[in-house]
């Protein structure tokens, strides 16, 4: 799924595959796993990783990276480091299927590493009018505060210079402090589980 955006403006790709291997081969994969996200951590615009182990004898591995860029993914994917992994595993995990997600979605996917044995496979991305909700929930009380700051603060201030300084503040406050916090507390709302308290 991808959200289209202006060419000029970079956002993060998060990059999800199904690969295959043999139950028996479990330590194997786990190194090999281990080793790309080593050589990966070392490339600009590295973001995080994550791969989920199968419960039982499912061969069925998920696992995802991000970059901060399609360029940066670019660079990852096109290295002779990311070849050499790659040719390291013939024979061991093959390749089922592959999907690539830009833009908004990258809020809904905190970046981070698991080891569990027994996570559920990753979620998918909300529903479009979640992710409408949460943003509009972030964005309501920010731009009601800075009109009221700029009321009192330059109450003479014009339309654009007043509409420049507002999505300036507003936009990393939104991107790295507000929508970080909200999704990861109304997680179990954006994917439809049961509220922490009625567990």
């Amino acid at each position: 799924m991808t959200i289209s955006t202006h060419p000029d403006v970079a956002v993060p790709v998060t990059v999800s595959i199904t690969r295959h291997v043999d139950p028996e081969h479990t330590e194997q994969m786990t190194a090999w796993v281990r080793a790309g996200t080593s050589l990966a951590e070392r490339f600009p615009g590295f973001l995080g990783t994550g791969w989920v182990r199968p419960g039982g004898r499912s061969d069925e591995w998920h696992m995802l990276y991000r970059f901060d860029s399609p360029e940066s993914l670019a660079r990852w994917e096109a290295s002779e480091q990311r070849a050499w992994w790659l040719g390291s595993a013939q024979g061991l995990v093959g390749e089922s299927r592959r999907e690539r997600r830009t833009g908004i979605e990258g809020w809904f996917d905190p970046p981070q590493e698991h080891d569990v044995e027994d996570l559920r496979a990753l979620p998918g991305a909300p529903p479009r009018w979640k992710q409408a909700v949460m943003i509009w929930t972030a964005f309501f009380p920010l731009s009601l505060a800075m009109s009221a700051l700029l009321g009192v603060v330059a109450p003479d201030l014009a339309l654009v210079p007043r509409a420049l300084l507002t999505t300036v503040v507003m936009t990393p406050i939104m991107t790295y402090l507000v929508l970080p916090q909200l999704t990861s507390r109304l997680d179990w709302w954006l994917h439809g589980r049961p509220a922490p308290w009625r567990r």
